[in-house]
């Protein structure tokens, strides 16, 4: 560097004293400010925040009143101030166009200054960022290699993407200087413009692979980095540097059988920083590539046996070389070292390395499932780390390697596991823990006696899925009831305040069996049998419906499980009655509601109640429907592609037995005549969402020659919930543009069903493509004056028709409001169409379920 790059010129000419002269004056003048380091000092003593913002805001006004000046000879000194201001989080944006001034200045200490400035201070969202490109231009062709430095450190910082094209040419050309100092930073640079404007990649892949023959290590490694960044973004440039798999496996063979180099050895080993750029892009390109994995296969298990692992250096690489392992197409065996070796790194005593073994072992336990499984037992251990984030991720690989022949030993831990476990682990850890063990259970004793665990392990942290799961599993295992019945009855026992969910599942179970806790011929491979009275069981449950700290839900499944008990007990059912009967006063409402209607199975209704309450068939999951059969579906949908409208398709609930299916029509002939429809007179107080297997139930012995009426509403231990999709509009006009084809010809509408302020009517359209379809708009009108609630349309048709019904526009009826839903019929063999509908809703005098047929459509409709 010369003197004139410092402002000096070595010509001793008049002009150049004078000038000197001047500038002596000048600073004679002008008191010198505050040195930044004094400034520091300053700021550091200040006591509070009113006294650091007095001391800043006194500098920022002594720094503006310099700025004014023209040729402040103390710029770069307050330049460096502002900076320091700035990093404080002060404001500092009145400096930007002294940075320009100091960029444009000959010295170098102010060219360093106004970079850094110009790097920390502007962005591409200010104007003051165009004005910078003449300078970076003309710096970027400098002689001096430290302002070229400079300029393209700045361009890689905070180039906009019309910098980035307009200096792209002079980047490519500083990559092919002699200089490696300089070729360093235009990779550098390249590698931030090609991350800013993708498109100039093409500019430079020659310069780029000419870098990986350099010996110099930095422009080696910052090759590599472009090379990766360029390979991460265009697939075409993958495929072109392939071709470079064997220069890579040379470099790093090299540096791994190199001597000691005291330039590039950390810790024994040289220069890891390069190793790892190599490796990762090694991973890259192997990536679903057999040749270039096998090309690089030998010198991965190399790195993998020759690298010291007593340094944290040694394992870094260790870790780099796992991850292309167990990412391209390597031999089995190299990926059973890589596992070992992550292995080996959950015994290390530093904390990190154990996070990146579990979080490494739980991306590749699917690759290599069995090669993990060999140290499931230093797995367990980490279960048991102090760290929660260790704990999180060993939870997290332990169910992953969970399969049948594991099983019970698995679940022992992780039950041990859950016991001890911090709250926030455990629901997911239970949750978890139930989906294994329904996976995997070698038998449903087993299963259920997990489920029991979990339920008391875990509290009230169980999520609602593992209720309905265990309820499911109690059902559905006949031969294990009695067991049930008598765990949960001891669990029940004991204080429950902290486990709601046992509470529930214990109560629900003991309500449905409780004959076989009592009078059940006991069970061989029960340890202790129970010995109890009814008494007990019913002080026990009076015990939970007078707790405060049980909630809601849970006294709900209480008082539901206690009415069943009085048809199990042989007697008692004064005492049961009593308790009833106190909820009917109860401040909460539901509970209320289910004391009343429960009250009345003592007294009104005494003869219906041992039916009303018998023990519920074992649940089943529900499966798809079948086509020909008879189609009874809540808001199901279709997707069809020729279609202008793409609906969401819902999951169809059918029953379980077809011939119940056949029992909605009242006959099990369907070529007998139906009589005509008659409309129950009396409102219904049944819920509007119940089960479609008790809705078969209630349809299939009804008599369509005399009035309807159904029992009281009882709560049920698992609502399945009505799912309405907003595909629908509220004219039918448009559901039928968007969710039919092309009309042939209209048919004339018939009013399906007119009471009580409701009125349906049926649009019948027929598709002329599709003669054997007809489209039916469905449109409930509420004519009166009160709003209609929980509003339900259910239909069915003989099984010789086929019934899609998508969802309707709403659930809610406002006074002269409607909703609208379309269903489609299929009717291959021209057979005369009937029709039985079940409405439900909630009006003015409460709930209301009304079931009538329809089968008087026109004969146009299938001519």
């Amino acid at each position: 560097m010369n003197a004139s790059e410092h402002g000096f010129n070595p010509a001793f000419n008049m002009a150049s004293i004078k000038q000197a002269i001047n500038e002596a004056v000048e600073r004679v003048r002008m008191p010198a400010p505050t040195r930044l380091r004094d400034l520091i000092r300053q700021i550091r003593a200040a006591r509070t925040a009113a006294e650091e913002r007095t001391v800043v805001n006194k500098e920022c006004a002594y720094i503006r009143s310099t700025f004014r000046e023209e040729d402040s000879v103390w710029r770069c000194r307050n330049i460096a101030k502002l900076l320091y201001i700035h990093m404080l989080g002060y404001p500092a944006h009145f400096g930007q166009l002294e940075c320009l001034k100091l960029i444009a200045s000959p010295r170098f200490t102010d060219k360093r200054i106004g970079y850094l400035g110009a790097m920390l201070l502007l962005d591409e969202r200010q104007d003051v960022h165009l004005l910078i490109t003449n300078c970076l231009k003309n710096d970027l062709n400098s002689s001096t290699q430290f302002v070229i430095g400079l300029a393209l450190c700045t361009l890689g910082a905070i180039a906009s993407p019309e910098m980035a094209r307009d200096l792209a040419a002079e980047v490519e050309r500083l990559m092919k200087s002699p200089n490696a100092y300089i070729r360093k930073k235009a990779a550098l640079c390249a590698f931030r413009i090609i991350r800013r404007v993708p498109e100039l990649m093409e500019m430079f892949l020659p310069a780029t692979r000419s870098l990986l023959t350099e010996k110099n290590h930095g422009v080696l490694i910052t090759g590599v980095t472009l090379i990766t960044e360029m390979c991460e973004n265009s697939i075409d440039t993958l495929n072109h540097f392939k071709k470079i798999v064997p220069n890579l496996v040379r470099i790093l063979k090299n540096l791994i059988l190199a001597g000691y180099s005291p330039e590039h050895d950390v810790s024994g080993v040289s220069d890891p920083f390069l190793q790892v750029k190599i490796l990762r892009l090694l991973r890259i390109l192997g990536r679903n590539d057999v040749d270039a994995s096998e090309a690089m296969n030998d010198i991965l298990a190399q790195v993998a046996t020759n690298t010291e692992t007593s340094k944290n250096v040694g394992n870094t690489i260790l870790y780099e070389t796992v991850l292309s392992i167990m990412d391209i197409k390597s031999e089995s065996g190299l990926r059973v070292l890589a596992v070992n070796i992550l292995g080996r790194f959950l015994l290390n005593n530093d904390k990190n390395i154990r996070y990146v073994a579990l979080n490494t072992l739980l991306k590749t336990v699917y690759v290599d499932t069995s090669a993990v499984q060999r140290h499931r037992s230093t797995i367990l251990e980490c279960l048991k780390d102090p760290d929660v984030s260790i704990r999180r991720r060993a939870m997290e690989l332990s169910f992953a390697l969970v399969n049948s022949n594991n099983i019970r030993t698995m679940m022992k831990e992780l039950l041990l596991f859950l016991e001890r476990a911090d709250p926030e682990f455990k629901a997911q850890c239970s949750s978890n823990i139930v989906m294994s063990a329904e996976r995997f259970a070698p038998n449903k004793r087993w299963h259920l006696e997990t489920l029991f665990k979990v339920l008391v392990a875990a509290g009230n942290y169980v999520r609602d899925d593992v209720v309905a799961c265990t309820i499911q599993l109690i059902s559905e295992a006949q031969a294990q009831q009695g067991y049930a019945v008598c765990a949960l009855w001891r669990a029940l026992e004991r204080d429950t305040a902290d486990k709601q969910p046992l509470a529930q599942v214990a109560t629900w179970c003991i309500g449905e069996y409780g004959d076989l806790l009592l009078y059940g011929p006991p069970s061989e491979d029960v340890e202790a049998p129970v010995n109890l009275t009814e008494d007990e069981v019913i002080d026990v449950y009076q015990r939970l419906l007078w707790s405060p700290q049980n909630t809601v839900v849970t006294k709900q499944y209480t008082l539901l499980s206690l009415t069943k008990l009085s048809t199990r007990f042989q007697q008692g059912n004064e005492k049961i009655r009593q308790i009833i009967d106190t909820f009917g006063s109860n401040l909460h409402i539901e509970l209320q509601q289910r004391g009343v209607e429960f009250s009345q199975l003592f007294r009104k209704y005494e003869h219906l109640r041992t039916a009303l309450l018998e023990r519920m068939p074992p649940m089943e999951t529900a499966k798809p429907q079948a086509n020909g059969i008879i189609g009874l579906v809540n808001g199901e949908s279709e997707i069809e592609e020729d279609k202008t409208s793409i609906l969401e398709q819902l999951p169809v609930a059918a029953p379980s037995d077809s011939s119940a299916l056949l029992d909605l029509l009242g006959s099990s002939d369907l070529d007998t005549e139906v009589p005509t429809a008659v409309v129950n007179n009396t409102p219904v107080t049944a819920a509007p969402v119940i089960n479609n297997n008790d809705l078969l139930d209630l349809l299939g012995g009804l008599d369509l020659s005399s009035p309807v009426s159904a029992p009281p509403s009882f709560p049920q231990v698992q609502p399945t919930p009505q799912i309405f999709s907003p595909t629908n509009t509220s004219n039918f006009l448009v559901d039928g543009l968007l969710n039919s084809s092309p009309v042939q010809n209209e048919i004339p509408s018939l009013v399906a069903f007119d009471k009580l302020g409701l009125k349906i009517v049926f649009k019948l359209e027929r598709p002329s493509e599709t003669p054997d379809l007809l489209v039916i708009n469905m449109l409930a009108q509420n004519v009166s004056s009160t709003q209609l609630t929980e509003f339900l349309f259910q239909a069915a048709v003989p099984k010789t028709f086929q019934l899609q019904m998508l969802s309707p526009s709403g659930t809610v009826i406002p006074p002269s409001g409607q909703v609208t839903q379309v269903m489609k019929v299929t009717n291959i063999n021209k057979a005369s169409l009937r029709m039985r509908l079940r409405i439900s809703y909630t009006g003015e005098s409460g709930p209301v379920l009304e079931q009538t047929e329809v089968n008087n459509f026109p004969p146009l409709a299938w001519q």
